[in-house]
């Protein structure tokens, strides 16, 4: 079963697709994909069933970003139909051949845009903190975050696409401080597994060490 949720208001996207996940759950695991995971990873999250063979509710974060993993949930999209597992799309902007695939396909289509200042507001404060390189504020809002109960892969989700927007927007010394922030925040997920180190505590010292 598939539900999509549209739109420049990210916020309001992601509240409202939170609360379709929240009555939806159950006794599910939730499984967050975002375009920083790997292919194998989204692979794996489409497959459903989880590593134990558990029930699942998948989210699929801005993956529609990434040219490869579109393909694939494309390619996938009536498994997502039919599927008795829930799968959530959550994305900013698509061109209109894929929204229609999507929403044909779609048990709940919803489409949320705003102007621009109320981006700014909410989880997404984090993504503009990291952006004008204002560790303390970067530190509060992600506390906030997380006293909101928002999911680490979802904060994680948003500091990417924040490193991602400053790099196609800057040029020069903050380009190139932005590349290097697309990087660390790609590898990440990746490395905090290896370590065996919960996400949000890698994203704790994450945040804790970037330069003043």
């Amino acid at each position: 079963m598939l539900h999509l949720f549209l739109g420049t208001d990210r916020e309001k996207a992601r509240a409202e697709m939170n609360k379709a996940l929240r009555r939806a759950q159950g006794k599910r695991d939730v499984v967050r994909i975002t375009d920083a995971n790997s292919l194998e990873d989204l692979r794996a999250a489409l497959a459903g069933g989880g590593m134990f063979g558990q029930r699942c509710a998948i989210v699929l974060d801005g993956t529609f970003e990434n040219e490869e993993m579109r393909s694939v949930v494309l390619d996938n999209i009536i498994h997502l139909k039919e599927s008795d597992e829930p799968f959530f799309i959550l994305e900013e902007k698509l061109d209109a051949d894929t929204r229609k695939k999507l929403e044909k396909y779609a048990e709940t289509s919803k489409r949320f845009d705003t102007r621009k200042e109320k981006e700014r507001s909410g989880i997404f404060a984090l993504a503009y903190a990291l952006k004008g390189g204002d560790k303390k504020r970067l530190w509060v809002e992600y506390q906030r975050a997380l006293s909101r109960d928002e999911a680490p892969e979802a904060i994680h989700g948003v500091l990417f696409w924040g490193a991602k927007d400053m790099f196609l927007k800057s040029r020069g010394a903050a380009q190139a401080r932005a590349a290097r922030l697309v990087a660390e925040l790609a590898e990440l997920p990746h490395e905090a597994r290896r370590s065996g180190f919960e996400l949000e505590y890698a994203l704790e010292h994450y945040i804790l060490g970037l330069p003043h």
